[in-house]
């Protein structure tokens, strides 16, 4: 019965347009951005709240181009370790909509969405009339309907992460915030933000509030300077965080759940957050501030510098045991290793890659030599896909496997991850002018990596390059540097290619239907052989999620 319930509110959830058609939308009315978030209002009056009964929430509000999910993550488990009841808003799902929507750090249940869902719905459906006829769409929707789960589940706070841009978004309904924050700035949604770092900014500095104070962590020059004028122009104080090691203090090195060198950034973000939240709610156990050295705090920087502080137990275990799925993560299978990260921008990939090849490395190397590095890469929306390519060309892979981010090539069963806006012959030409790019980049980079040993040939057969240990294809092509790029219409058989059945979650290719490349049957033997297989899945959030959901099925239970 539940699960009929909450099957009929996804379908229904899902014919108020996803992601792609969200964005159309913004872009067509961004012209007037007001009207945008008058419109929001109205939709959370005929639901029957107020904005001012927002405030109820406490809320710490975070946008960013980069790591702003990660940063919510952190705090919100800041919190929940000083026994509070958290809420958390983030985008977008992995596996079940759900995830969206969090309380104490667990998505959901099926029935309290179910619940919530239906009583907006109905709410909204009833007080149609000519001027508001319509309905809101499907992320509008959901923010309203996470402002009712929050406000009649009683929580102490809210972690409400920004969903595109800042100013016009439509979670800046938010009138009074405890705290803000912005992540680190980049260029991604060009056709929505605009095309420089200093536009971007100037929406992300839209969620600063009169005398809320907000924090940010180190910005390139000009970006920093657009959201100290947009802070002094919105009369919000702005502080620049200080790195993660002024917390450490020479004691030993803070224990982040989320791996990477980037997620220190996200972390020391997070602490100020979460004890400025502590601290304007009276709360005890804020950690003792350290001395500032007179004249530091504005020493050439156009943004004053928050001074560091002693984190407490509470805090050192909010951030050892967040967890953020998708993001840096490891899943050993055996010979068969998965690394998830949906990097979807440059600065991001760049991250990636180095967490990727710091990770990879740090594994023991198997005694005969024999491993296999696989790239599982698509990207969705405005994205130059051949810069992000490129970037992932240092980590030296075997083979690049490209496919839609469809878990089937029939999407019918998996109703979280219905997508109406893109259809599997738009996502297959993307993947094909990415498996040309790639190749190109290959053929470009041939002769000019040292790092890159030219393969033994033996007939047409494959050899170990003993310089990297590591086995490369040498195909009966002029070129022996051309790593073979292969197109799957579904991740589940691109999953069952790479994984040759030694993933016990993943059946065995099957023997219809076999990939027409060449190389996707000789490949087919280097995997199966192979002592070690290292995948590394990015380029979309997307694409992570039905990976995950393939591999760990319980997430979509």
């Amino acid at each position: 019965m539940i699960k009929d319930v909450y099957k009929d509110a996804i379908r229904t959830l899902n014919t108020l347009q996803t992601n792609a058609s969200y964005l159309e939308q913004v872009k067509r009315e961004r012209g007037d951005p007001r009207a945008q978030l008058e419109d929001m209002r109205g939709f959370l009056e005929r639901s029957g709240l107020k904005v001012e009964d927002l405030d109820r929430l406490n809320i710490i509000h975070v946008t960013g181009t980069k790591g702003k999910g990660s940063a919510c993550a952190f705090t919100e488990c800041i919190l929940r370790s000083y026994g509070l009841k958290t809420g958390f808003y983030s985008s977008p799902h992995l596996v079940q909509v759900r995830e969206r929507i969090r309380i104490n750090g667990q998505p959901i249940s099926k029935e309290l969405f179910s619940k919530y869902f239906w009583l907006v719905y109905n709410r909204l459906e009833e007080t149609k009339d000519p001027v508001h006829a319509s309905m809101p769409a499907y992320f509008r929707f959901l923010t309203i309907m996470a402002f009712h789960v929050f406000l009649q589940e009683k929580v102490d706070l809210a972690v409400v992460e920004v969903g595109i841009g800042g100013a016009y978004d439509c979670t800046n309904i938010i009138r009074a915030p405890v705290v803000c924050g912005v992540s680190s700035l980049g260029i991604d949604h060009t056709s929505i933000l605009g095309d420089t770092m200093e536009k971007i900014a100037w929406q992300k500095g839209g969620i600063f509030k009169p005398g809320v104070p907000a924090f940010t962590v180190a910005q390139p020059e000009r970006p920093l300077e657009v959201l100290r004028d947009r802070a002094q122009e919105r009369e919000c104080l702005l502080y620049l965080c200080p790195e993660l090691d002024a917390f450490e203090g020479g004691r030993r090195v803070l224990e982040l759940g989320l791996a990477g060198t980037h997620q220190r950034s996200n972390a020391a973000l997070a602490l100020q957050l979460a004890r400025t939240w502590l601290q304007r709610r009276s709360c005890r156990g804020l950690g003792e501030l350290k001395e500032v050295p007179p004249g530091t705090e504005l020493a050439g920087r156009p943004v004053p510098l928050a001074p560091a502080f002693q984190p407490t137990d509470a805090m050192i275990q909010g951030l050892r045991d967040t967890e953020w799925l998708g993001r840096t993560q490891v899943l050993p299978r055996g010979p068969v290793t998965w690394y998830l990260d949906g990097a979807h921008t440059t600065s991001s990939v760049q991250a990636c890659v180095r967490w990727f090849r710091q990770a990879a490395l740090n594994q023991d190397k198997p005694h005969d030599g024999s491993e296999v590095r696989v790239l599982l890469f698509n990207a969705t929306g405005d994205r130059d896909m051949a810069a992000l390519l490129k970037l992932l060309l240092p980590c030296h892979f075997d083979y690049a496997v490209f496919c839609p981010n469809f878990t089937e090539v029939s999407v019918a069963s998996n109703m979280d991850q219905q997508n109406f806006n893109v259809t599997l012959e738009n996502a297959l030409t993307r993947c094909l002018e990415n498996q040309r790019t790639w190749t190109q980049l290959l053929e470009e980079k041939g002769g000019q990596d040292p790092w890159l040993p030219t393969p033994l040939r033996a007939g047409g057969l494959l050899q170990p390059a003993p310089a990297r240990g590591t086995l490369l294809l040498v195909p009966p092509a002029p070129r022996p540097l051309n790593s073979p790029a292969l197109v799957f219409p579904c991740l589940a058989q691109a999953l069952r290619w790479v994984a040759q059945g030694r993933d016990p979650r993943l059946a065995a290719p099957g023997a219809t239907g076999a990939h027409p490349h060449p190389a996707a049957s000789s490949g087919a033997v280097l995997l199966r052989e192979a002592a070690a297989v290292r995948v590394l899945v990015t380029g979309s959030l997307h694409l992570v999620g039905g990976v995950l959901r393939l591999l760990d099925p319980a997430l979509s239970q």
